[in-house]
């Protein structure tokens, strides 16, 4: 059985930094894309970042751009999200998906973690 998961949720003051992991484990995965998205009370799953696992290629939301970075480790199947400069309204669930394609939508992603909270104080 495949499984994502997320480590590294917490509470963190405004400014500061965290930095979520998430582990591939079960059966080899053989998607292409990770991805983090991010849920806040009363809203919308929404896109994050997404990394292709080959190339490294990477794409961000620009409410995180130049403040988030996602990263991977293939040897260690996992991926990162290293999150600096933390505002309130970063406070959500995240989530780790994995998928074959490269987009911001969620439907596609065939497998997701069970989320860790992330809570910014002001």
């Amino acid at each position: 059985q495949r499984r994502l998961e997320e480590r590294g949720g917490g509470l963190v003051q405004a400014g500061g930094s965290l930095r979520l992991s998430c582990a591939a484990s079960g059966r080899t995965f053989s998607s292409s894309v990770r991805g983090w998205f991010r849920q806040a009370p009363g809203k919308e799953r929404e896109f994050v970042a997404r990394i292709t696992w080959g190339g490294g290629s990477t794409y961000y939301a620009d409410s995180v751009k130049g403040r988030f970075t996602i990263s991977r480790d293939n040897a260690k199947n996992t991926v990162y999200l290293q999150m600096n400069s933390l505002k309130p309204e970063d406070t959500a669930v995240y989530y780790c998906a994995a998928g074959i394609i490269a987009t911001t939508r969620s439907g596609p992603y065939d497998y997701w973690g069970q989320g860790t909270q992330v809570t910014v104080s002001s």
